[in-house]
């Protein structure tokens, strides 16, 4: 029986003190209350937050709830009036429009291709745990490893050539960095990321060419044989890059962290990655909020949504629903997290999902397995967490020795 609809006053951003990995505790005071609720945004909208996992799970397979940017409002910020999705952006639109993208993209990460990536992904790793034995302890783990893996990951995938490499992760980390500064004016954070988009934009456009011309063994030349004009082929490239990098790199991180403080899971990481792999998205919940609007009025959870209202998804509550897990709180690598929404759900479940857990069931055990001593270089109330306010969970420094 849920209590009377209350209006949540804005979206609950403060982790507890002393649990990195939790979520704030008013989100799972408000789920008990009621799993969908009134909230106000920080632009002044009175729009909704889900934070029950069956709540959170049908808006996200309902095509009457809208992922596209021009009709959201964000949770996190005042952004003001969003743009609609630029040429390839596929993750900001609606069917018909994204079903066209996903349909050419999801036939692109075959089995051949994710085998092929499985040994680099060895290979790139074994790389960088040479160089940080060469350089010795204490190293920050994710400037040292879990920022590079991914990025040369993602330089595989699209096919960016060796000598451009450098280039293409200093240009990642700069939008990255840029998309997360919360120490600048919104209004200025927004012009600044408009110039790091435009940058990394001018590479992808000089990228796709160069595969129009000399194709390569990779999904950008693969995806130069298909309708897409170079625009769009740009914009997937941008739209991978950020989505193939940031969350990957934070989930390696932020999983080093929580497994050197649950020593006690070790084992079960090293029986069975895959399993270990989904329990951790679960658990870590980096991509924490995310929002749709709905396109007509929908009844849900016993409230109405009206058309043209956005709803704040609430992961990290939905992925600690005690109705959906047992015992959420608490990290457990032998669990069957399957039905997680570490990776969405719906049609916009993440496409590069079978990349980000080939990533992660590989790094983990390998970095664990090359420093079987590994541990905090600081007590882990020292780490550096990222700001609240921004929509990818994470450390700022990891700082490791062994």
């Amino acid at each position: 029986m849920t209590e009377p609809l209350t209006t949540v006053v804005a979206l609950p951003t403060t982790r507890p003190a002393g649990c990195p990995f939790d979520p704030p505790v008013e989100l799972a005071r408000i789920r008990e209350r009621n799993p969908l609720t009134r909230m106000v945004f920080p632009d002044g909208h009175h729009g909704w937050l889900a934070t029950g996992h069956a709540t959170v799970r049908a808006i996200l397979a309902d095509p009457r709830f809208s992922a596209r940017s021009e009709l959201l409002h964000s949770a996190l910020a005042d952004l003001g009036p969003m743009p609609p999705a630029p040429p390839g952006d596929f993750l900001s639109l609606d069917a018909p429009e994204h079903t066209r993208y996903r349909k050419l993209l999801s036939g692109k990460f075959t089995v051949r291709r994710m085998r092929l990536l499985t040994e680099r992904v060895a290979r790139i790793s074994t790389d960088h745990l040479d160089a940080m034995a060469r350089a010795g302890g204490p190293v920050d783990l994710l400037t040292s490893f879990a920022y590079p893996v991914p990025a040369l990951m993602i330089c595989a995938l699209l096919g960016v050539p060796e000598p451009d490499r450098d280039r293409f992760q200093r240009l990642v980390t700069s939008l990255v960095a840029t998309l997360n500064d919360l120490d600048l004016p919104p209004e200025e954070r927004l012009e600044q990321c408009l110039i790091a988009f435009e940058e990394a934009q001018e590479y992808m456009r000089d990228l796709v060419a160069a595969k129009r011309t000399e194709p390569t063994d990779d999904l950008l030349s693969d995806l130069t044989d298909t309708d897409l004009a170079d625009a769009e082929l740009a914009g997937v490239g941008v739209l991978l890059l950020i989505g193939g990098f940031e969350t990957t790199a934070n989930m390696v991180a932020l999983s080093t962290f929580a497994l050197l403080t649950h020593p006690e899971q070790l084992t079960a990481l090293r029986a069975d990655p895959d399993r270990a792999v989904d329990e951790l998205m679960r658990y870590l919940s980096v991509v924490h909020t995310m929002t749709r609007s709905a396109l007509a009025d929908v009844e849900l959870a016993g409230q109405l949504i009206k058309a043209g209202e956005t709803v704040a998804l609430s992961l990290q509550a939905a992925n600690r629903d005690p109705a959906e897990f047992d015992h959420p709180n608490t990290l457990d690598l032998c669990r069957n997290a399957l039905g997680h929404l570490g990776f969405g759900h719906g049609v916009h479940q993440c496409l590069g999902q079978q990349l980000a857990r080939i990533e992660l069931r590989t790094t983990l055990p390998a970095l664990l397995t090359r420093f079987p001593t590994l541990r905090l270089a600081v007590p882990p109330d020292g780490i550096r967490m990222r700001p609240d306010g921004i929509g990818v969970h994470g450390v700022q420094q990891l700082p490791v020795t062994w």
